[in-house]
């Protein structure tokens, strides 16, 4: 076995290593060495002398002698991280990792949280995938970075490859409103897919329940809700009987009346309790009070205060019990969940009543 790599591509190589290399990737589809550097990319055709396979193989151990200074080849606890283990590293650690045409090197530098700006653009120079953008995003040091849009738009993009992966379009939008890079037509735009596949919903109800796309009108009565202060169910009959919270009950409920997997219920449950949490955070003597005040100023809203009740005493953990038992999904779950969903469809429809 040949343990020399040819000629000119160790030559090739050498030069390249006397330049200020950023990044490093290998096309082995090609045979072909990229690298990135300040002046742009640079080509180098490999021309191997053997198979393929453990040509490349020398190819790395020399790039990570290089870029790392050991000469054995790629570390073999590198590939033992768990993705989560590499705060100790600094940000020159993690540009050393991008010059060793390792992809676990590249999920490395993403999962870091010594990530910076500079560095989410090399990483994604030398592995453009959906994953990495939303791992990338998350970090505010990239979101308001120059790559923020950059990896933003790639999302978009690629939102219709997710198909009818209901954790991974939750997941996306999440991210993606999170980092507040969005424009509103892109967020509308995303919001209309909802109406195709209900988990393009979720993370507008978790992460801007009251600033939602394409809001209804409000409750014709909205207007007669007294205004209490400190009072929990005034203040959730105001934003339960706006546009906005008509539009986020309604929203709920679509979700509810035909989720399709176990997480896509999880989040809209919690989201909801949340929603609620003005309710959900009074203690039931407070709550007794505020309730009887209400409806002193405004017997009419009854049916509505009870209504609130049933919405603020679920969340995810109501249906732990039986997601524990079943990993059912689509309408043999929805079936095991009606107990507990069909009530707040129902409250739902109360506080969605004009009067």
């Amino acid at each position: 076995m040949n343990d020399e790599l040819s000629p000119e591509d160790e030559l090739r190589l050498n030069v390249l290593f006397n330049t200020d290399l950023k990044a490093v990737r290998i096309d082995e589809s090609s045979m072909t060495l990229w690298a990135l550097t300040p002046q742009g990319e640079a080509s180098v055709p490999l021309k191997p002398n053997e198979r393929s396979d453990r040509y490349l193989k020398r190819v790395r151990e020399l790039l990570s002698g290089h870029a790392l200074g050991s000469p054995g080849g790629y570390p073999v606890h590198l590939t033992r991280w768990t993705r989560q283990s590499q705060a100790g590293l600094s940000a020159q650690h993690l540009a050393q990792l991008l010059l060793i045409a390792e992809e676990e090197a590249v999920v490395a530098v993403v999962h870091s949280p010594a990530l910076t700006d500079e560095l989410a653009r090399h990483a994604w120079w030398c592995m453009s995938t959906i994953e990495n953008a939303r791992l990338m995003l998350m970090r505010d040091v990239v979101s308001q970075g120059s790559m923020g849009r950059t990896l933003a738009e790639f999302l978009l993009e690629h939102l219709a490859f997710l198909h009818e992966d209901d954790v991974a379009i939750l997941d996306t939008v999440a991210v993606m409103l999170y980092s507040g890079v969005l424009t509103d037509a892109e967020k509308l735009s995303i919001w209309k897919r909802g109406s195709g596949r209900n988990s393009y919903y979720i993370a507008f109800l978790e992460l801007q329940p009251d600033t939602l796309p394409a809001p209804r009108d409000a409750r014709p009565d909205h207007g007669s809700v007294p205004r209490l202060a400190d009072n929990p169910y005034s203040a959730m009959l105001e934003k339960a009987l706006s546009g906005q919270g008509q539009t986020y009950l309604a929203t709920t409920a679509i979700i509810l009346d035909r989720p399709e997997v176990q997480e896509v219920v999880n989040h809209t449950l919690d989201a909801l309790a949340q929603w609620c949490m003005p309710l959900r955070s009074a203690d039931e003597a407070t709550r007794s009070a505020a309730r009887a005040a209400v409806l002193a100023a405004a017997p009419q809203f009854e049916a509505d205060c009870a209504a609130l009740d049933a919405l603020a005493a679920v969340d995810a953990g109501s249906v732990r019990p039986i997601f524990l038992k079943t990993t059912a999904i689509g309408s043999l779950m929805r079936r095991k969940i009606a107990p507990i969903v069909t009530p707040l469809l129902d409250s739902i429809a109360v506080l969605r009543q004009t009067r």
